[in-house]
């Protein structure tokens, strides 16, 4: 997908759209898919039940009794025109997380071998992953389970071929550029590299998902022995903060 061609207007079945800009993650197709889904909730369409993002669009969910798909398009067509959305502000509200992690040891065993990936040593990996400040691109797989990026060029490793069988909750884990942060013990394809104490997903909670997309989060080195301290005070070490 050329520049010229985007962003383009899809439908998915009987009640959904879709606006897409870009067909591979970048940081301007990202912002734009969370810039333009702010404005759509800020325009509170009658019809509009539902809009969400992943990686480079923004969704819309709709209810064909009150609104036309021919309408909608129309209407989306008039917001996307004369702006360029790559370029636009992150929606308000974002919040910057610290989430403690523990690198490598036998909590994260595949530390050295995505450092062997990125070829850089064990320690370098370390330095640069828990230094990097990287967003929430979207939430998706698993309840509260965020993918963030992106990180530099070099992480663009890729998946392992086969399945790491399970992972705890709380795992950080990377590939072709991003973090997967797991809300959910799973099998996954990605290098283990970190451990956090991190609960994505609180059901009891008034709002159930830690993370929201266009967050920002940082991923600080702490020592095994923090890491168990946090654990056996049933705590999480998380620090929050508003971002301007």
């Amino acid at each position: 997908m050329t520049a010229p061609d985007v962003p383009i207007i899809r439908t998915v079945g009987l009640d959904g759209m879709l606006v897409s800009f870009g067909d591979r993650l970048s940081e301007p197709a990202n912002r734009a898919a969370l810039a333009l889904r702010a404005a759509l909730d800020r325009e509170g369409w009658p019809g509009v039940e539902e809009t969400s993002t992943s990686l480079v669009s923004a969704f819309l969910r709709f209810d064909p009794r009150r609104l036309s798909h021919e309408a909608l398009r129309a209407r989306l067509a008039d917001i996307l025109e004369g702006r360029d959305w790559t370029q636009a502000d992150l929606p308000e509200g974002r919040r910057l997380f610290r989430i403690p992690t523990v690198y490598g040891t036998d909590l994260a065993p595949q530390l050295d071998e995505a450092a062997h990936r990125a070829g850089i040593s064990p320690g370098q990996a370390v330095a640069e992953l828990s230094s990097a400040r990287v967003r929430v691109q979207t939430i998706g797989f698993a309840p509260g389970q965020p993918y963030l990026g992106a990180l530099p060029p070099h992480w663009d490793i890729p998946r392992q071929q086969g399945l790491t069988p399970r992972v705890p909750e709380g795992a950080l884990v990377v590939a072709i550029r991003q973090f997967v942060l797991f809300s959910v013990a799973t099998p996954t394809g990605w290098r283990h590299v970190g451990q956090t104490a991190a609960r994505l997903f609180r059901p009891e909670a008034p709002d159930p998902f830690l993370l929201r997309p266009g967050d920002e989060v940082e991923f600080p080195s702490v020592t095994r022995e923090e890491f168990d301290n946090f654990k056996r005070r049933r705590q999480d070490g998380i620090r929050m903060e508003p971002l301007p």
